[in-house]
């Protein structure tokens, strides 16, 4: 084994500083938490942002809250099988979800309803879900997406744009609820907000690709899958074909695909025509107050 690496007097001091500053934002929080004043899935959603907490022990947290101290902690933990050093970035989406029904407060508010919307490329997924994030009770979802921007997206509206890097650190994590690849780029929906959302009693809607929807339903069989389909074959090539973002190649490549896609819609629990967004955002709305 190599020698340690040797640091200077100021690099020792700024090492030190760093980790007082982590243990007192680590006391900050387990205070808030023991509190009451911010929930265990509010952790969970700082530490995908906040260093210092994401690399707290899980065990360091639980065992702050009144009523559980570190015998009942390592106890709860021991019986979900999750490691007693584990820190809270490394939780799988099984740990989380055990750890959020054994600690989340609870609450008289129903979960909202999951709602997917899907479809073969060029249906017009985006502009229902445009009308629908204008106004409606649904919180639509943002995805994350390798492929670059569009010169009318904007990074945080339309998607979160990652490198691949990013997106595979994001994977690594379990960040996403679901992710695929299409036409050469990734996509992914984050966990985090919907999660949020959904505990809160909003309804929310994920515009994602075909793969990205079933994997939903193996996920969380209560969402409502919604096939999107053309009026015609025809009109679905026009729309192809007059995208002005496409090259010609990727427009075949589309075409192509969305033939494939369009023999997916017998896995969908509803199908809606697309020959009127107002009719097809109008159901939607229904879907999510029924």
């Amino acid at each position: 084994m190599g020698s340690p690496p040797q640091l200077s007097q100021e690099q020792r001091a700024q090492a030190l500083l760093k980790a007082k500053l982590s243990r007192q934002e680590r006391a900050r929080v387990k205070t808030l938490y023991k509190n009451n004043e911010i929930s265990f899935s509010e952790v969970l959603d700082l530490a995908l942002t906040n260093e210092a907490i994401a690399k707290m022990r899980v065990l360091e947290l639980i065992e702050s809250k009144a009523g559980v101290g570190k015998i009942r902690g390592k106890a709860l933990l021991e019986k979900m099988e999750i490691s007693l050093t584990r820190r809270i970035q490394g939780l799988g989406r099984h740990q989380r979800t055990q750890l959020l029904k054994e600690f989340q407060a609870p609450s008289a508010i129903s979960r909202g309803k999951l709602v997917v919307l899907s479809g073969p490329g060029g249906v017009g997924k985006s502009t229902v879900a445009k009308k629908l994030r204008e106004g409606s009770p649904f919180v639509v979802s943002v995805s994350s997406t390798t492929r670059a921007p569009r010169f009318n997206e904007v990074n945080g509206i339309d998607y979160h744009f990652f490198t691949d890097d990013l997106f595979d650190e994001a994977i690594k994590r379990g960040d996403f609820l679901e992710w695929a690849e299409f036409a050469g780029n990734r996509y992914g929906t984050p966990l985090a907000p919907v999660e949020k959302a959904l505990a809160a009693g909003e309804s929310v809607l994920l515009e994602i690709e075909i793969e990205g929807a079933k994997q939903v339903k193996k996920k969380m069989p209560e969402a409502l899958l919604v096939f999107l389909e053309p009026p015609t074959w025809e009109e679905l090539v026009s729309r192809l074909e007059g995208r002005g973002t496409d090259s010609p190649e990727r427009r075949a490549a589309r075409l192509a695909l969305a033939q494939e896609e369009m023999a997916a819609a017998s896995f969908f629990d509803k199908v809606l025509i697309n020959d009127e967004v107002e009719k097809v955002v109008a159901s939607l709305i229904e879907f999510a107050s029924a």
